[in-house]
């Protein structure tokens, strides 16, 4: 069957050549990321049990989940937890199969913990934290559509689409290299860094200004002059990163609503605000290209914990961003590209009711050689969907 595919130029402004521009990411500590690890991770342990149990994976969906902050006291030298975080596991997963009962709740437990443990190591496990599990049955309509023998094609279980774009800017890609460096280069050397961070990019014209929020961990910290000393360091470290992404005028600000004189600071006993005051859903922050980006197409779909098997809410989130990259790596001539790709519940996940492409060229004059290359790439993408189930099942797949 030939695919609905249709590429279009676009008439407009390319991101870099607007004003302004607005960009955030919530690293893997922020409640609302905490919830989306945690939703994503119980989804691969329930498609890796089912498979171990029941020779493939059966219908599940956890992007339910809430974050409920507790209560805490920091203090320089170490603080504590008086009331622990309460973490809510809701959605639907299958329980049973062919007669024979399934520990999908043990399985979500423990997901969820080896999660939190890996994350977060300064949290306490048995006492600082509440984890619920509240996993209902699927709806009869959708465990029906999420069936299928091997020789059936899989099919949606929504309509839904998703949507992404290529390539990142300037803005973006500082962020997502801002992010990176604190988790991988400084927080294992300092751990004073917590895991909760927040980055805000804000370019007016050829100017950017990052606002980095970052909770630090209370037992690494004597007192205020030491907390200033790493929260300059942290600017400084960001700024450097920063301007290794571009020749335009950089400034970044750290924890901006510290008031040193009266010791009000981002200071925390586990390195995340959920320990007091932030709570935290499922879907509510970083898009599957882990930015929140306004000025770009966004689909407010949760894509953490949603199966990865034909919820299209999840798959065509990633393959859309997997596609549009691909497009400007493969393409020459690519200013911007669109890709939006829309299902209809009930039909095969690789024939979408849509495949659309709007790209701005780099020379219109090109346009008709980039539109061929572009289909066949996206006509490739359709054609070999089951590996964007695969990569999401083993971990490979960044969902927020």
């Amino acid at each position: 069957m030939t695919r609905n595919i249709v590429i279009e130029a676009m008439n407009q402004t390319p991101i870099e050549k607007q004003r302004i521009e607005l960009v955030e990411r919530k690293c893997l500590g922020h409640p609302d990321s905490i919830a989306d690890g945690i939703a994503e991770s119980v989804s691969r342990a329930l498609c890796n049990m089912y498979i171990e149990q029941c020779g493939g994976t059966l219908h599940h969906n956890t992007d339910q989940g809430e974050i409920v902050a507790g209560e805490s006291y920091p203090a320089f030298g170490g603080g504590k937890i008086v009331k622990p975080i309460y973490i809510l596991l809701d959605g639907r997963a299958t329980k049973s199969f062919e007669g024979v009962n399934l520990p999908a709740d043990t399985t979500t437990i423990g997901a969820a913990k080896d999660y939190l443990r890996t994350l977060l190591p300064e949290l306490n496990l048995d006492k600082e934290v509440i984890i619920d599990c509240r996993l209902g049955a699927g709806s009869t309509d959708l465990r029906d559509v999420f069936k299928s023998d091997s020789s059936a094609v899989i099919r949606a279980n929504d309509t839904s689409f998703g949507v992404s774009y290529a390539p990142f800017s300037e803005v973006e890609t500082c962020i997502q290299k801002i992010s990176s460096h604190i988790d991988n280069t400084l927080r294992p050397k300092f751990p004073v860094y917590g895991q909760d961070v927040k980055i805000m990019g804000f370019r007016d014209g050829n100017e950017m200004t990052f606002t980095v929020c970052c909770a630090m961990v209370d037992r690494y910290l004597s007192g205020v002059d030491e907390y200033i000393d790493y929260r300059s360091k942290l600017a400084d470290e960001a700024t450097k990163v920063a301007k290794g992404c571009t020749d335009r005028a950089v400034k970044v600000e750290v924890n901006t609503a510290d008031r040193d004189d009266e010791c009000s600071l981002f200071m925390t006993v586990t390195g995340t605000s959920a320990e007091m005051g932030d709570d935290g859903s499922v879907g509510r922050g970083n898009r599957a290209n882990g930015l929140i980006t306004p000025h770009r197409p966004m689909s407010m779909e949760a894509t953490s914990g949603k199966n990865p098997v034909n919820h299209i809410g999840k798959i065509y989130n990633v393959l859309s961003h997997e596609l549009a990259h691909a497009c400007v790596k493969s393409v020459d001539g690519i200013e911007e590209i669109e890709i939006r790709l829309l299902s209809q519940i009930g039909k095969p996940i690789d024939q979408p009711l849509i495949s659309s492409a709007r790209i701005i060229p780099q020379d219109p004059a090109s346009f008709a050689s980039i539109q061929k290359d572009v289909h066949s790439i996206i006509d490739a993408g359709l054609a070999d969907i089951i590996s964007v189930t695969e990569r999401i099942i083993q971990g490979k797949v960044q969902t927020f």
